[in-house]
């Protein structure tokens, strides 16, 4: 068959925006670590010299990053003035931690699973998978910093008072167990927010629950939280008036296991909530910048980390509601209805 040229140059200019794309994700690390967005922000237009002055950083170097970023667009050139500043938006994204769409972590994400791809090579060979543990370190940390500004922005503000009588629970004083908890940034967040309660974290990876630790103590909230090291399927109690699960039943080799489980900790009353990536039910409703963030991840972090746990389910990232809903159904709820979503998450209420 011919070519169609048309089709053809559609295609390469794609291939030509995902090229630079790719590079950006190092120069976007490189960015966020040498603290170059941060020694920008507010500070007004800069010239190369000035943000390697501030930035202790050579100047050659800076200048030919500022004019990746400016090719970019997440940096603003004046040409008639040979200086460069971040707009309030380009700061918000790239130099602001606190802000609810700070977005460097989700580079380091990329940043990390470029150095496994020979490990995910194998595992596409093999059929065997890759567990969370097993990755670049990076990882752990860059997930901790993309997740956490999302549940910043939501988690107290919409996800708990979407949910039926638990806020009010929460702030009499509730028992609430956050499995696979990372880093904690979740668990400490409902520890502020909600005093009177207590909290425990509980993850398989050992290194994320010392993290975790050392976040609650500098936060100041160990006196009512704790972290400890534990699956979905084996995590200590049966009285939680609240159990979480934050983009992680996915990544889980038996879902349904984690379900049951989860159903045998609660109380009578209790509540668990899943936050999970938001996707439709069908490949076609997915095929969307969204989606294809979701699915590249889950190629290479997700699905990797089901198949190497017992079952090996693989749900995947993009696995749907419905597909969630039969998990959940399976594990001995018997109500569940999505209680909040935003552009980026579903939240689901499952009861007993």
């Amino acid at each position: 068959m011919p070519v169609d040229e048309t089709k053809l140059n559609t295609l390469m200019e794609r291939i030509i925006g995902d090229l630079g794309a790719a590079f950006g994700a190092a120069l976007v690390v490189l960015g966020d670590k040498l603290g170059l967005y941060k020694a920008m922000a507010g500070k007004g237009p800069m010239t190369p010299a000035d943000l390697a002055r501030e930035t202790r950083t050579a100047e050659r170097y800076v200048r030919e990053w500022l004019n990746s970023q400016a090719a970019a667009g997440f940096v603003t050139y004046d040409a008639e003035t040979g200086r460069y500043h971040l707009s309030e938006e380009q700061a918000y994204a790239l130099a602001d931690e606190g802000s609810p769409v700070f977005i460097p972590g989700a580079f380091q994400i990329i940043s990390s699973v470029v150095k496994d791809e020979p490990k995910i090579a194998e595992a596409f060979r093999s059929g065997k998978g890759l567990a969370w543990h097993e990755h670049e370190a990076g990882l752990f940390e860059g997930t901790e910093r993309f997740f956490r500004p999302n549940y910043a922005a939501h988690l107290v503000e919409d996800w708990i008072p979407s949910l039926d009588g638990v806020e009010e629970k929460l702030k009499e004083g509730a028992r609430v167990a956050d499995v696979g908890c990372g880093h904690g940034a979740s668990t400490v967040l409902m520890a502020q927010a909600y005093p009177e309660s207590t909290f425990v974290g509980f993850d398989y990876h050992p290194a994320s629950i010392e993290r975790a630790r050392r976040r609650a103590e500098d936060v100041g909230v160990t006196d009512r939280v704790q972290f400890e090291v534990a699956t979905a399927k084996t995590f200590p109690g049966d009285w939680y008036d609240l159990v979480a699960c934050f983009d992680c039943l996915h990544d889980m080799g038996d879902p349904v296991g984690a379900a049951r489980h989860v159903r045998e900790s609660l109380g009578s009353e209790g509540t668990w909530m899943i936050v999970e990536p938001r996707a439709g039910d069908r490949v076609q409703d997915n095929l969307n910048p969204i989606g294809r963030v979701f699915y590249a991840a889950s190629t290479l972090i997700c699905t990797p980390a089901s198949v190497a746990q017992e079952v090996g389910l693989a749900l995947g990232a993009q696995a749907g509601e419905e597909a969630l809903r039969r998990v959940v159904r399976q594990g001995g709820f018997s109500s569940i209805r999505r209680a909040a979503e935003t552009p980026f998450n579903m939240v689901l209420e499952a009861r007993p």
